[in-house]
């Protein structure tokens, strides 16, 4: 049974869509650029039984592109907000294959964050699909072959390393944690694996020194990487635990814009982290990093 995403493509026009038809693609019916004013824009897929994609990303700016082009990455040269202006986001996907890579089975667009797909397996892209140019919220989702668990994170600043952590089995939040502050484009990464031995069972933010001592003193992990970096805000950092026995391995992680939009995971059962990542920034947007056990 064909069970694996094997290809991806995107449709801009008709011509697009009846050629995509004929190639034995199959179209998610929910237009990307949907309240946005561009283009009917649309993604499709093929299945098959090898050949399996491992990774999605996506890109909104030439420096992210830089990583993917250097490990591989296939690039869907269709700008997703196109016609409606704003950034120009492109979807990039691989095949790799690791103990950190597990096959993509299913694939599905929200218009609005349907945070109930967490607690049937689904992982969601932090990007907006219409990003920088209002209209609908649009967001891409992933279901993979098995069950998978956050084993490791990291972050960076300004696309250093980005290749080598693509190399190392690494998925990058596709979400500056500086959004609208200016500073430093800083990035969340993380790794997946099927297994629940070794998987992180608690993160924490400090966004001042007394919350920093306090979760150093409590035996968390730092990512050592300021998230306010380069902004003037304050310093804020991610903590995390594999060892915490209150809770269950975190199966997965993605950034909130916009304090309004944090309800709909709450009540899904989406732990939100109540501190803002753009805390001391002024006129940002509030960013809240979630999880997902």
């Amino acid at each position: 049974m064909s069970k694996y995403i094997t290809d991806l493509e995107v449709s801009l026009n008709e011509t697009d869509e009846s050629q995509l038809r004929a190639q034995g693609f199959s179209k998610i019916n929910v237009d990307l650029n949907k309240g946005a004013g561009g283009k009917n824009i649309y993604l499709w897929y093929k299945r098959g039984s090898c050949g399996a994609i491992t990774r999605i990303q996506l890109s909104f700016t030439e420096a992210m592109s830089e990583g993917l082009n250097k490990v591989g990455y296939q690039k869907i040269n269709k700008n997703l907000n196109t016609g409606a202006g704003g950034n120009h986001i492109y979807l990039w996907f691989s095949k790799g294959s690791s103990e950190y890579h597990v096959p993509i089975v299913d694939l599905d667009v929200s218009v609005t964050d349907e945070a109930q797909k967490f607690k049937f397996g689904w992982d969601r892209l932090a990007c907006d699909l219409n990003r920088g140019v209002g209209g609908c919220w649009v967001f891409l989702w992933v279901k993979r072959e098995n069950p998978t668990y956050i084993c490791d994170l990291a972050a960076t600043a300004d696309f250093q390393g980005d290749a080598d952590y693509f190399n190392n089995g690494y998925i990058r939040i596709d979400e500056t944690t500086n959004r609208g502050a200016g500073g430093a484009y800083v990035f969340i990464w993380y790794r997946q694996t099927t297994k629940k031995e070794g998987a992180i069972k608690d993160l924490q933010v400090s966004t001042n020194d007394a919350e920093y001592e306090r979760f150093q003193n409590g035996k968390y992990n730092p990512v050592n990487m300021d998230l306010n970096q380069g902004t003037g805000g304050n310093p804020v950092f991610l903590w995390y635990k594999k060892d915490d026995c209150s809770s269950g391995p975190i199966k997965d992680v993605t950034l909130v814009v916009n304090r309004q939009d944090v309800c709909p995971f709450e009540a899904a059962g989406v732990q939100v982290i109540d501190k803002n990542l753009n805390d001391g920034n002024c006129c940002a947007p509030e960013l809240f990093l979630c999880y997902y056990c």
